[in-house]
């Protein structure tokens, strides 16, 4: 038997504990070409909060009462796949469980090496190849130009700072709190402001970036959203990759600065990482590249234990992790 997290009802605004089960769950049996995995690590990652809801989207939701899905690392116990070993590690997405049976096709073998498994749920996995992506492709971000990062403390974040910075682009990265905002600054970030703190955040991105922002990476809507819209150059590209601000509240959206997209010409585009599934190696040689040569930290918060995997994911929310929000099973 193995043990998996379900969603019993809904969450109305943020989750809470009581949305939430951890069941005992058969495991089929792993017939020719599929292997039975135990998970190590398991990652939870706001885009988790749009499939608690019953609407449609580019995902389908969690369905009540079903074990929940995610990204996970797990260490092969049993295969009866050609090319899959015992003791191999895999990337797959049936995380918010302990163990799992998966066609091997499912999976990813994570290339041996002295790089933590756990990185292939980071900045050498989705979070990472979100980053890039969003970044150089839908942004088409230059060297030279100004970069604003908002959440630039989390696990997209954080990538964005360090890419832009290896391709030679100014960037100002938003977090909250003074501990963010020094990490921020310690991924190499030209200037980091504190959102939290007093003031309007329009004025704190008029002094952090004078000349304005050609590029914004946008984690997080809002006011974030209408504070680069306030301070756009003609021209600048928005790659809209998640609204987190938005994610748990009913309440409409107000931007003050909406009409600046056409004085501006300001191109608003937005993506989903799956979207560049196709050029997914392209990414891991390059993005490993930096890794190896040093120059992309990683920065993890650990839960630990599968029953944990709840509070993690609504730590999320919370500002409750700086970099990568991980799960580590066993």
């Amino acid at each position: 038997m193995a043990r998996a997290w379900t969603l019993t009802s809904r969450p109305n605004g943020m989750p809470a504990a009581g949305n939430f089960a951890l069941i005992d769950l058969s495991l089929p049996t792993v017939e020719d070409g599929m292997i039975r995995v135990r998970n190590r690590w398991l990652s939870v990652d706001p885009y988790m909060r749009g499939r608690m809801n019953d609407t449609k989207s580019y995902v389908p939701p969690f369905a009540i009462g079903e074990p929940m899905q995610g990204g996970a690392v797990g260490e092969i116990v049993e295969s009866r796949a050609d090319g899959f070993a015992v003791g191999d590690h895999v990337v797959h997405m049936a995380g918010w469980r302990d163990e799992a049976v998966l066609p091997a096709a499912a999976v990813q073998k994570i290339p041996a090496g002295d790089i933590p498994v756990q990185r292939y749920l980071g900045h050498l996995g989705m979070p990472g190849m979100t980053a890039w992506f969003g970044l150089l492709s839908v942004a088409e971000a230059k060297p030279g130009e100004t970069v604003l990062v908002s959440a630039a403390a989390g696990a997209v974040g954080s990538a964005v700072v360090q890419i832009a910075k290896a391709k030679g682009m100014t960037v100002v990265g938003s977090a909250g709190g003074a501990a963010k905002v020094a990490f921020v600054e310690s991924l190499g970030a030209d200037a980091a402001i504190d959102y939290k703190s007093d003031g309007s955040l329009v004025e704190k991105l008029k002094v952090a970036a004078p000349n304005g922002i050609d590029v914004y990476f946008d984690n997080v809507g809002g006011g974030h959203l209408d504070a680069a819209l306030a301070t756009a150059r003609d021209g600048a590209r928005f790659a809209m990759c998640g609204m987190i601000e938005g994610y748990n509240g009913a309440d409409p959206v107000q931007l003050r600065y909406l009409m600046r997209i056409v004085a501006a010409r300001i191109r608003l585009r937005g993506f989903i990482v799956s979207d560049f599934q196709a050029e997914a190696d392209t990414f891991l040689r390059e993005m490993g590249a930096l890794v190896q040569a040093g120059k992309i930290r990683s920065e993890e918060t650990v839960h630990d234990g599968l029953e944990a995997t709840p509070e993690a994911f609504m730590a999320l929310f919370s500002g409750g992790n700086s970099g990568k929000m991980l799960v580590r099973v066993a």
